[in-house]
């Protein structure tokens, strides 16, 4: 991973000290955060100069939009571009991957298979043609390239859905996809409470101390088969990775909604941030660097959010950013 650390990413020193604590959000560029109109400025119109806004505010961005299909490697070319020295953008992984159903027509038109592997339109993981698999794999590891060249990747994110759970099939997938990203720095989030029931937590957290990847440390509701609870370790000595994406608990299995971005509807009030600032500021002594990332992405709320613990961790001393 290439971030703004004491080392680079081929293990130089930096020119000079570089905030261990990094605050974004899981997207710049949702069609509700630009139509509230409370965050980017008055002309703020272009792809271009949105990016080059939130750069100017915050130090690092989740690329979401990748898990909805697969970016280009020009993408990234020109995110780095757009983007100032020592910022990070972390990538969340292509929903294929992680077993989510995917309509075949977000997939590349040279890549999308034949009819008969199809279920309804949907594709699942399993179901794809090694092949199709192998092309994949490839090309999205294609375009983290211009960021890594960059130093400018982050974790590459891989948010599992519900039904990947801790079994040895589950097991099997997270360890495939862990395979096909060597030499990456992984953040792995599951969505079923059995990776952190009773003393399966201990477990859990030991093999992926063992697979060397990034346990997310979730804010969201409880209650649910498909919520985990927030687990305040770190499973690697480089990266923590917190998600935020509310405590909205009317909404997270919400159905009909028109965006995604309707189910993580919450405004963090100042004391659960000042709660969260407080962990935020232990855990990052465990480890060299902190990721925060807000996924409450309903407006403005992500940002705002953001800015307020950026403000909080700074007024309680922390070396964040």
């Amino acid at each position: 991973m290439s971030e703004p650390a004491a080392t680079g990413p081929d293990g130089d020193v930096s020119p000079a000290p570089q905030p261990r604590i990094l605050v974004g959000t899981a997207s710049w560029t949702d069609k509700s955060l630009i139509a509230c109109k409370r965050f980017y400025p008055r002309g703020c119109n272009s792809a271009e100069a949105r990016l080059r806004y939130y750069a100017s505010q915050y130090p690092l961005v989740e690329v979401d939009s990748s898990y909805y299909a697969l970016p280009s490697a020009a993408n990234a070319v020109l995110w780095t571009e757009r983007t100032p020295a020592g910022f990070v953008m972390s990538v969340k992984a292509f929903r294929l991957f992680t077993g989510h159903q995917t309509d075949v027509k977000v997939l590349p038109q040279d890549l999308q298979p034949p009819p008969a592997v199809l279920r309804s339109g949907l594709l699942y993981y399993k179901d794809t043609p090694q092949e199709i698999r192998a092309e994949l794999w490839r090309r999205f590891r294609e375009v983290l390239e211009p960021l890594r060249a960059a130093g400018k990747l982050g974790l590459v994110h891989f948010q599992f859905p519900p039904w990947i759970v801790r079994d040895g099939e589950g097991r099997r997938h997270v360890e495939h996809c862990i395979e096909q990203m060597a030499g990456h720095q992984l953040s792995v989030e599951f969505r079923h409470r059995s990776w952190f029931e009773g003393d399966r937590a201990e477990r859990t957290l030991s093999w992926l101390r063992d697979l060397q990847v990034v346990h997310t440390i979730v804010d969201e509701p409880q209650g649910f088969s498909n919520s985990v609870p927030a687990v305040w370790t770190a499973t690697s000595p480089r990266t923590a990775l917190v998600r935020l994406h509310g405590r909205n608990a009317a909404t997270w299995n919400g159905r009909g909604f028109t965006s995604s971005t309707q189910r993580f509807n919450y405004d963090y009030p100042d004391a659960e941030l000042m709660e969260i600032a407080n962990q935020v500021m232990v855990l990052s002594r465990r480890v060299s660097w902190t990721h925060v990332v807000f996924n409450n992405n309903m407006e403005d709320q992500g940002v705002r959010n953001a800015r307020r613990l950026m403000e909080l961790l700074l007024a309680a001393g922390s070396n964040a950013n």
